[in-house]
């Protein structure tokens, strides 16, 4: 059981960090950060993400490992687990081809624009960023009460 805890433990903090990070970029930093001048604005992001996203990736990966064992060794397998873990898995499955797509585009043309003082093609990629944040940061929110409410559904 101790284990399991463990395992648990470190799901539960990787979702925290992936989805708390996308709520106060979207929520918090976003708003704040509009009425700055592109060039501040754009370069305050390219920092932000480039210190948040290695902790999205090693929340992937966590989240990822820790599911996929727990599932094998909890329930014997995505067949006997219950609906609501294959719901989470299949949202969570979903979340990390957005946030791989997200990175290896979007991500990575803005980060190349703004080194290059480009602001209009670093706007139109943040912009690109901002809506795939925009669905994977519900879609994180839906997880998270699957994920605390499937065990009482019946």
């Amino acid at each position: 059981m101790l284990i399991l805890s463990i395992a648990l433990t470190l799901h539960l903090l990787s979702a925290v960090v992936w989805d708390g990070g996308m709520f106060a970029a979207y929520l918090c930093l976003r708003p704040a950060a509009g009425p700055l001048d592109p060039p501040q604005r754009l370069s305050l992001w390219r920092r932000f993400f480039a210190k948040f996203f290695p902790w999205v990736w090693a929340s992937v990966v966590l989240l990822l490992v820790t599911g996929v064992w727990m599932i094998l060794s909890f329930f014997g397998g995505f067949a006997h687990a219950p609906m609501y873990i294959n719901i989470m898995m299949a949202l969570g499955l979903v979340m990390v081809a957005l946030y791989a797509w997200l990175f290896h585009g979007p991500w990575l043309k803005f980060k190349r624009a703004v080194d290059a003082s480009d602001w209009p093609t670093a706007g139109a990629h943040l912009n690109s960023i901002r809506q795939i944040i925009a669905v994977n940061l519900p879609l994180g929110l839906i997880v998270w009460i699957v994920g605390g409410t499937g065990r009482y559904w019946g």
